[in-house]
């Protein structure tokens, strides 16, 4: 069984930055890709990233394109969202998942196998 823990979500002021840290445990944890969403009250669960674990190709949200980066180290089963020019509407609980086999798409909640239990992102202006 695989487990996702984030954390890093805090509070903080609309330009400021945050780094999300995800980290995964399993008997023999060897995703096919990791990713990132997010979800604010009464809304659906919203693809912000992903990132291949073998090979590390990345997808990225045009809302967070330029100022959000995804990273893994595979070696510490550990995912990452740098998160730099945050603002108001970036506020959200954000949520790691984990694709297991293989899938040609990772931008839908369908196309992931395990979640975390996401951490709070609180952007004030």
């Amino acid at each position: 069984q695989v487990q996702l823990v984030e954390s890093g979500g805090e509070l903080v002021q609309a330009g400021g930055s945050l780094r999300l840290s995800c980290a995964a445990s399993g008997r023999t944890f060897s995703p096919y890709f990791m990713g990132w969403f997010r979800q604010t009250p009464g809304k659906e669960r919203d693809f912000v990233a992903s990132v291949n674990w073998n090979v590390g190709n990345i997808r990225y949200a045009d809302s967070v394109k330029g100022r959000f980066t995804i990273s893994r180290d595979t070696a510490k089963n550990m995912m990452y969202l740098q998160m730099n020019s945050l603002k108001p509407e970036d506020t959200a609980v954000y949520y790691c998942g984990a694709r297991i086999k293989y899938s040609p798409r990772s931008t839908r909640t369908s196309d992931y196998d395990y979640w975390g239990q996401g951490t709070q992102v609180t952007v004030s202006s």
